[in-house]
């Protein structure tokens, strides 16, 4: 069973930057997609960027967009969240999940880390 391990959560001020990063236990198939979900209190757990392991192809929430990049480094087995210009509406706990399909949808994601907290403070 995977592990993945996410770190580099914190508290910023609104306009701050963080990023986020997510260790595999074990090699990432090259078939495989790594995605980032956030889960703020009371609220459903969400889709915020994925990345497909073997092109890099990547895709994005709206509220996101244009603000945070996800990257990987294949031979650490790690993906990264790169935020910048936070607000208050960032603050989550923020996931990341390994599965095979290209989608935003939770459900179809396998392995999931134990969660890193956001918080931005305005």
């Amino acid at each position: 069973q995977v592990q993945l391990t996410e770190s580099g959560g914190g508290m910023v001020q609104t306009g701050g930057s963080l990023t986020l990063s997510c260790a595999s236990s074990s090699r990432i198939y090259s078939s495989a997609v790594m995605g980032w979900f956030r889960q703020a209190p009371g609220k459903e757990r969400e889709f915020v960027a994925l990345i497909r392991w073997n092109t890099g192809r990547s895709n994005y929430a709206d509220s996101v967009k244009g603000r945070f990049t996800i990257s990987k480094v294949s031979s650490e087995n790690t993906v990264y969240l790169q935020m910048n210009n936070l607000n208050p509406g960032d603050t989550a706990v923020y996931y990341c999940a390994r599965g095979i399909q290209y989608s935003t949808v939770t459900s179809d994601y396998n392995s999931w880390g134990q969660g890193t907290q956001v918080t931005v403070s305005s």
